[in-house]
């Protein structure tokens, strides 16, 4: 069932869960002995309460915030966010919000750790694809900042040592990966999430999901990998409608938390496929966001992938309780109960946007990887077609 394989663990140190951010943030600045602290959000983030409580508990190790993160980090975004930590001579990072903040986060390491002071030179650390779909991983020096990460939605970016950057000149979001660009720390409180709107809290739900399906199905599984990914399944499946129905149940909200982590178990250690690959290019080129990119892609790549992984699909189906179902069907079934939209129109894809989305999508490391091997653009238009 498993081929001889290696699993990489990454440096991450410890995660704190159930406790208030605010003093988790403290006590880790304090373990970790740092005394200039750059905090790293996004504006709407900035205006909640919840930061604010963060940055008082910092006291006089706050030395500054930036707070210009956007969706799909475009680069300059990365670039002003490493200027700030330069500006402030940060020696630690607290990122709090979603997965654009957690991924801008882990790229500024890389501008630190590399000297890079312009988009164009962040380009050459890209995680490329050879004509073989082979990746091609630039090597990064040693990274002297860190940081720790609370995250405010469920898309698992805080448990990861990969970071999506898009470059808006090519109209393509590209990968970049070190080991150190994980958080040392990962601070999981269900009340840091309460702020967060309805439709970013469900949706990123189905992103980590989407990070269960495709280590499922990856075309090299793992055991460790298969174990956390159907726990994460099998726990989504149950608190997510609980979330939905009392936004204010705090157990149900940590339980989407910890299946959170546990459904990156396999996150950049085993290949992931199509629903990923694709989906990056649709917040790229139509601007839609990370989790409504799984919600409405996944199923369809699901079915396109089942004439080659259908037993692996099987284990996805139990996983979430409907093993008589297909697993396509489930996760349609979830998405579409949690209220959430299901077709590419729902997003405001149009057709035309098709061979665009399906061009950049080629040479994504994700796609390269897909179980029913995926060579041409045509074929990925074709399950645009199906999911429209």
């Amino acid at each position: 069932m498993y081929q001889p394989a290696t699993y990489n663990y990454l440096p991450h140190e410890r995660v704190v869960y159930g406790q208030p951010a605010a003093g988790a943030v403290a006590s880790e600045t304090k373990r970790l002995h740092a005394k200039r602290v750059l905090l790293v959000t996004s504006k709407s983030v900035a205006r909640t309460k919840m930061l604010a409580g963060i940055a008082d508990a910092l006291e006089d190790r706050l030395a500054g915030t930036f707070d210009e993160c956007i969706a799909h980090t475009p680069r300059q975004c990365v670039i002003d966010a490493a200027a700030a930590a330069r500006d402030v001579e940060a020696d630690l990072i607290v990122t709090v919000g979603g997965g654009s903040v957690v991924d801008a986060a882990k790229a500024l390491l890389v501008c630190l750790a590399e000297g890079i002071e312009d988009a164009e030179a962040l380009g050459t650390y890209r995680v490329q694809v050879d004509a073989e779909g082979r990746r091609r991983v630039p090597p990064i020096g040693p990274m002297q900042v860190r940081q720790i990460v609370v995250p405010t939605t469920l898309s698992g970016a805080e448990f990861s040592n990969l970071a999506g950057v898009t470059d808006t000149t090519r109209g393509v979001k590209d990968a970049f990966t070190a080991d150190q660009m994980a958080a040392r720390a990962v601070i999981l409180d269900p009340e840091a999430t309460l702020e967060t709107p309805e439709w970013l809290w469900l949706s990123t739900a189905i992103r980590s999901i989407d990070h269960a399906v495709e280590t499922i199905c990856s075309t090299a599984p793992q055991p460790l990998a298969d174990a956390g990914a159907s726990q994460a399944l099998w726990m989504l499946t149950a608190a997510l409608p609980a979330s939905k129905q009392d936004p204010a149940n705090l157990q149900a909200r940590l339980g989407c938390q910890l299946a959170v982590w546990l459904a990156t178990v396999g996150l950049n250690r085993v290949p992931y496929g199509a629903s990923h690959g694709i989906g990056h290019q649709l917040g790229a080129v139509a601007g839609v966001p990370h989790g409504h990119c799984s919600c409405v892609l996944l199923p369809a790549v699901m079915r396109y992938n089942a004439e080659v992984n259908a037993e692996r699909q099987t284990m996805v189906a139990a996983a979430m309780g409907a093993p008589k179902t297909s697993a396509a069907e489930a996760i349609e079934k979830l998405v579409r109960d949690l209220g959430q939209p299901t077709r590419l129109r729902d997003v405001g894809v149009k057709p035309e946007q098709f061979d665009t989305i399906a061009q950049s999508s080629l040479d994504n490391i994700f796609v390269r990887s897909n179980p029913r091997p995926i060579t041409e653009a045509t074929q990925i238009v074709d399950i645009l077609r199906s999911a429209w």
